[in-house]
């Protein structure tokens, strides 16, 4: 069920952490839209075919874990809790820090997604394993009553600038793509805010507040800015 070789997920551990994310099918791939929010620039910069993605197995198997997100449930999440159990016994005896990613090719709402856990039913995956850190990225606005342990950070789209200064008032940091190559620094500061790198890793827990979460433009995104998707800051003649 989860992903562990993604090359931003590895990052971490050099910093003491073993990230555990999932990949949905994005969009409506799979017949179920998990990214309602989602801007026309980010559906096309998608990075949902990069790496292990381009394989039609792995895309296959990507949709029909979605669809049982959906069809089944009850069942998918008692397995979604057996693996969360399960990874964080391996990242003890790795002598690493569990961290989990659900969304890194969706953005479905898991603080409104109720488990069962040993004959217990919580408002979250999240309230059942409160010692434990969880993470994603959203473009949704509406995110309330967020669990402690739940880390989320804003990401700024072609279509969603008038959000981004309201999202910070919020206390939330938001990633924005730059056109920056790989190897080259990211712009320090951006409309009047700083910029971190976002690229180092992707706890994005740890980021400082009040800050833009750099990005390097990837995939389709490395070729065209969709809009405005990604932010220019070079000479593309």
């Amino acid at each position: 069920m989860f992903t562990e070789v993604n090359p931003k997920l590895v990052k971490g551990e050099v910093l003491g952490y073993k990230s555990f994310g999932i990949h949905f099918a994005p969009a409506r791939i799979s017949g179920y839209q998990v990214c309602s929010s989602a801007s026309e620039g980010c559906t096309t910069a998608c990075l949902y075919t990069s790496g292990h993605g381009r394989f039609t197995r792995t895309q296959d198997a990507r949709i029909a874990k979605t669809r049982r997100f959906f069809e089944e449930r009850p069942e998918f999440l008692t397995e979604l809790v057996k693996h969360v159990e399960a990874a964080i016994r391996k990242a003890k005896r790795l002598q690493l820090t569990p961290a989990f990613r659900f969304n890194l090719t969706s953005d479905v709402r898991w603080e409104l997604v109720p488990v069962m856990v040993k004959g217990v039913q919580y408002e979250n995956i999240m309230a059942a394993f409160p010692q434990v850190q969880f993470y994603d990225y959203t473009k949704h606005t509406n995110r309330r009553n967020i669990p402690a342990n739940y880390h989320l950070t804003f990401s700024r789209s072609e279509s969603n600038d008038g959000d981004v200064e309201e999202m910070f008032f919020q206390g939330y940091n938001v990633a924005v793509v730059f056109d920056t190559k790989k190897g080259e620094p990211l712009p320090t500061t951006y409309k009047g805010r700083p910029v971190i790198d976002g690229d180092e890793h992707d706890l994005r827990f740890l980021d400082p507040k009040g800050v833009w979460v750099g990005l390097r433009g990837k995939g389709e995104a490395k070729k065209h800015d969709h809009n405005g998707f990604v932010i220019i800051t070079r000479n593309r003649s």
